[in-house]
Order: C-alpha cells, then structure tokens, then sequence
C-alpha cells in the first residue's frame, strides 16, 4: 500500500515537472522570438520551482483528506489545495511572488491549455452519452464569449482612440 502510493506521489511529481518544463521550453522560445519578453533567469527557475513545490503539497494535502470524515474536505478540489497553498506561502514571504513573477503568464497558459485538452480527449466517451443539448449550450457559450471579448476589446480601442 505505501509503496503505491509513493509511485503514485512519483507520477503526480514527474507530470508536474513535465509542466514546469513545457513553461520553461515556452518562455525560453517566446524569448528567442521577441527579445523585449521575459527572459529565462535564475528567479524564473526558482519560480517554476516554487510553483512545483505548491502544486506538490497541494496534492499531498488533497490526498491525505480523502479519507477524511467531513465531506466538504473530502470533496474540495485538487486546484483548491494548491491555490490555497500558493496563496498562503506567498503571504509569508515575497521572495515567492518575485520569483512567480518571473516566469512569464503566457507560458503558463501553454501546457494548461494543453493538458486541459487531454483530458477532454480522455472523457469523450462519457462526454458521448451527455445529452445532444450540451451543444446548443456550448455554440451559445462559445459564441457569447467571443462577442463578449470582441465587444471589450473594441471599447478598449474606442476608449484610447485607436
């Protein structure tokens, strides 16, 4: 049992060190690309290592409150633990925020986007016995956030008078 579970800690660590490595891979690129964009330094490093960390505990603690006897704990999403773990440590100290702030958003966006269509992928099946309803629901999300984000970024343009 306990050493299934440490494969398992193994496999979340590797999946996350991979992210980590698509980030650095995407802002190192980004970088080559449009030299006026964040560069890849020792604080960038420590960045991807700091959000590593967080996403670890955060994982850790999502685990160990499986078990636990009070639903909402029990419940509470992975994403949750994490956000709450990031937010608590960059409370402590602004070492960690510097350090985040280094890593460039936009390379973060690039491996999220990346996993979060894998997993899509992953579910189509059940995603096939959901009602043909979710479409229509979906064409109007869709296209509702897409006049919407047309519709500030065109007042965006009229407000600065481009």
């Amino acid at each position: 049992m306990q050493n299934l579970l440490r494969n398992k800690y193994i496999k979340y660590g590797l999946i996350v060190l991979l992210s980590t490595a698509m980030i650095l891979y995407t802002q190192f690129i980004k970088h080559m690309k449009d030299p006026s964009s964040a560069p890849v330094t020792g604080m960038t490093i420590a960045g991807l290592f700091s959000l590593w960390t967080f996403s670890m505990i955060g994982i850790f603690i999502s685990e160990k409150l499986n078990s636990s006897r009070i639903k909402l704990l029990r419940e509470f999403p992975v994403l949750g633990w994490v956000s709450i773990t990031s937010l608590v440590m960059c409370l402590l100290s602004d070492f960690f925020v510097e350090a985040i702030q280094a890593v460039d958003f936009l390379s973060i966006t690039t491996p999220i986007l990346t996993f979060a269509g894998i997993s899509v992928a992953n579910r189509l099946v059940e995603l096939k016995n959901t009602s043909w309803k979710i479409a229509i629901v979906a064409i109007f999300v869709f296209s509702g956030t897409y006049i919407g984000s047309t519709l500030v970024a065109q007042l965006g343009l009229f407000i600065t008078g481009k």
